[in-house]
């Protein structure tokens, strides 16, 4: 199915606006955004080129908006919609009226036709969508494209496409085994940790053996409870769990429940499943004597913990003194997952310790050789499992100072930086001209992700990108399914150079042929940054790449209480090869060119 205008239905579609219709450059400004044309149009000519006519600038409008350009209730498209239907012929308007109008109107009027046909319900590919842009010539992917059906059940069915899980490859085959075998054995040896490095798919492989061995149990109301410390990290297991379930052939459905963040259980739903939750809420639950938690654990079948390097916490303390109070010694199996059971932050030795002892010492690793305990991760990049990484840090030469506002002061996230923040970022027009140019140098042929700092900045992007020759697709957590798919579909054929994104970071999200990320907004979360450089790190046996540059745009931003993940990242990280960048000079420029 179509999903997305070709280049020539957005000239037609642009030539009818301008040529035909001649929309104002009010309308147009207010459809776009005064202040986004401006900045481009600023931006562009910094970059030698001419300012956005009207016609560049309605392209770039369709673009952006892709086949929904009539979509909507804001004041603006209903200004649009009630401005072509102002240019129809009195007997095509007359049509439209009598098919779509109120049952029993009375009004004869055209002129009074308007305005209940704008304030008519717009729903992507319906009948009165197809109506209005056949009425004005518009090709017919402008009606929109229809979402997926939300109703229980619908007369008409959509089916989407199933993607396949790729095969796990010998050492994570071991891996899985192993840990099958742990599962079925008694006391003590229910206890693990597994270990890979980045990029090993150690979630795939726990993922794996856990969902197969307690499939069977499900269905009898067993749980396997996953305690993750992010919602990034949560989200992340949710996804490789429905990834899974749904390529295996089970014969039941599961339920997995959210509990962490914001979501919580409802007693009544509880059946059996996968119980996905951050130890804070853990924590919260136990300490308010909410029984809730009770009931899931006296019918656990088994836990995971992600990060397990963290688990000689208080609040892991109290969990487990709960469970076996209500459990006795013989506790379901615990695994830990972690990339590295040595970090820092587990050195004092009370605290390696009670980390031997929650796990019973039961480390499972791939037994790949010398080779690989002596350095996992350059074992891993000459085997071919991870790609050569070149890091790039852009150093802008940008200072910002963080207002109060603009930092986050709580324990349960390592993200420091706000959302408020980020907009300040993505609407520095010095700092988009940097971004802008240096992606420019990215060779056509190599498939780039951007990670954005906002939605708008997403496409504000993109649209330059477009106006100077390239190819670019925007995927937001607001982007449709049927069109995320689509855009991802075309980056992966080599269609689309760049895919920009904000907040599609971990749900559904697959892109292994990526040689290129530029993160243009700074986290302060390792787990975060690790998930944006993930996309890249593939090698060539897990489907990816041989080589991917990540490129950081570094900024002064003071008053952070500390570094940004790519600084705290490369601890743990062995760049292949790492440089710098200097922009001093063009900031020089632009400074000049702005006073």
């Amino acid at each position: 199915m179509k999903i997305f205008p070709s280049q020539n239905e957005i000239n037609i579609a642009a030539d009818l606006l301008v040529n035909k219709y001649n929309i104002s450059s009010q309308l147009l400004g207010e459809l776009f955004g005064t202040q986004l044309r401006d900045q481009a149009n600023r931006i562009l000519r910094r970059m030698g080129g001419e300012r956005l006519d009207q016609l560049r600038l309605t392209r770039l409008w369709i673009y952006r908006e892709g086949p929904n350009i009539f979509s909507g209730n804001s004041l603006a498209t209903k200004k649009l919609r009630r401005f072509l239907l102002g240019q129809l012929e009195e007997e095509k308007l007359k049509a439209l009226f009598e098919r779509h109008g109120p049952v029993d109107s009375r009004i004869t009027n055209p002129s009074y036709m308007i305005t209940p046909l704008v304030n008519k319900p717009w729903r992507a590919g319906g009948r009165w969508s197809l109506d209005f842009v056949k009425a004005l010539s518009f090709p017919l992917i402008f009606a929109g494209v229809k979402a997926r059906q939300s109703t229980s059940k619908p007369s008409v069915v959509e089916i989407q496409p199933r993607v396949p899980v790729p095969p796990l490859v010998d050492f994570q085959i071991d891996l899985k085994n192993r840990m099958r075998e742990v599962l079925e054995q008694n006391g003590d040896r229910t206890r693990c940790i597994v270990t890979l490095p980045t990029g090993g798919g150690k979630t795939r492989v726990a993922v794996e053996a856990f969902i197969e061995w307690l499939a069977p149990r499900f269905s009898e109301g067993k749980y396997l409870i996953w305690i993750a410390q992010s919602e990034e990290l949560c989200e992340q297991a949710i996804q490789c769990i429905i990834d899974l379930w749904s390529d295996k052939e089970f014969y039941h459905p599961l339920k997995v429940y959210r509990f962490f963040g914001n979501y919580s259980i409802n007693e009544e739903d509880l059946t059996g499943g996968v119980i996905v939750c951050s130890i804070q809420k853990i924590h919260n639950s136990l300490k308010s004597e909410n029984e809730l938690f009770d009931c899931i654990l006296l019918e656990t079948g088994a836990m995971i913990i992600d990060e397990a390097h963290r688990a000689v916490s208080f609040m892991y303390d109290n969990l487990f003194d709960r469970a076996y109070e209500l459990r006795g010694e013989d506790l379901f199996p615990v695994c830990g997952l972690t990339a590295t059971p040595g970090r820092a932050g587990i050195n004092a030795a009370e605290e390696t310790a009670k980390l031997v002892k929650r796990f019973e010492a039961y480390l499972i690793k791939p037994d790949l050789g010398e080779a690989y305990a002596d350095n996992p991760l350059r074992f891993f990049r000459e085997q071919k499992y991870l790609a050569r990484a070149k890091h790039i840090v852009y150093r802008s030469g940008r200072k910002y100072v963080l207002t109060d506002d603009e930092k986050i002061e709580s324990p349960d996230t390592d993200e420091k930086l706000t959302p408020g923040f980020l907009r300040r970022l993505a609407n520095d027009e010095t700092r988009n001209f940097m971004i802008i140019n240096r992606l420019l140098q990215i060779p056509k042929d190599k498939p780039t992700l951007v990670y954005a700092c906002t939605v708008d900045h997403a496409h504000f992007l993109a649209m330059i990108l477009v106006d100077k020759g390239r190819t670019a697709g925007v995927v937001t957590a607001a982007t449709p399914l049927t069109i995320r798919r689509g855009l991802i579909k075309g980056f992966k054929e080599g269609k689309i150079n760049f895919l920009i994104n904000f907040g599609v970071l971990t749900t559904g999200f697959d892109a292994p042929n990526t040689e290129y990320i530029v993160i243009c907004r700074p986290t302060t979360s390792v787990i975060l940054y690790e998930q944006i450089v993930g996309r890249g790190l593939r090698g060539p046996k897990f489907g990816g790449t041989e080589e991917c540059t990540i490129i950081d745009f570094a900024d002064n931003i003071n008053r952070l209480g500390g570094p940004l993940a790519y600084q705290r990242f490369a601890e743990d990280w062995q760049w292949d090869e790492e440089t710098e960048e200097n922009n001093d000079s063009m900031m020089s420029e632009v400074a000049v060119s702005r006073e």
